[in-house]
């Protein structure tokens, strides 16, 4: 974790508690390297910022093999589009237009049903963007989807949590 650490060396005081949560949630939890470091791969995407990706990216590298990476990567880029399309779906659903906007939606996603590595890695990536986007109803089908795939509340929430860490370093390099 060199990159991530010489990341973390950089952070002011105002962002302690990022320093030590960023530390742990790499380091310890009931998920295993590949998702812990996939989720974290897929995160920094969504992020956008720059520093964090290419520490993220660097430091992924020795736990992930080229399908899992890409699969990270796929998840970041597909969820940037869903989140906002099935947010938006969420909202007119609880309006007097609602019946309005029951058509298809017409977004090619055909990388959630074949991925490179394997379904429950790649909804656990797309779960972790979509908290970190605030999508109620892709968080709700894909923490369904890994669920019934074996994954445990625990593993969800470890998920969810370095998306939530993930979201605040990205905020925190910007205070220095």
């Amino acid at each position: 974790m060199e990159n991530v650490e010489r990341l973390r060396g950089t952070f002011t005081d105002d962002a302690r508690d990022l320093k030590l949560n960023l530390q742990s949630v790499l380091t310890q939890g009931s998920l295993e390297p590949k998702h812990r470091w996939g989720v974290a791969v897929s995160v920094a995407y969504a992020t956008g910022h720059r520093e964090l990706i290419d520490a993220i990216v660097a430091d992924a590298a020795e736990h992930l093999d080229d399908a899992v990476m890409s699969d990270a990567k796929a998840a970041a880029a597909l969820m940037g589009m869903n989140n906002v399309f099935y947010r938006f779906k969420h909202f007119m659903a609880q309006t007097d237009h609602a019946d309005d906007y029951q058509i298809p939606a017409r977004l090619r996603m055909n990388r959630i049903a074949k991925p490179k590595s394997d379904k429950i890695s790649f909804e656990l990536f797309s779960l972790a963007v979509s908290a970190v986007h605030g999508c109620e109803l892709c968080v709700t089908s894909h923490e369904k989807v890994v669920r019934d795939g074996d994954l445990s509340a625990q593993q969800v929430q470890d998920a969810v949590r370095i998306a939530a860490v993930l979201h605040g370093v990205a905020t925190a390099l910007l205070l220095r």
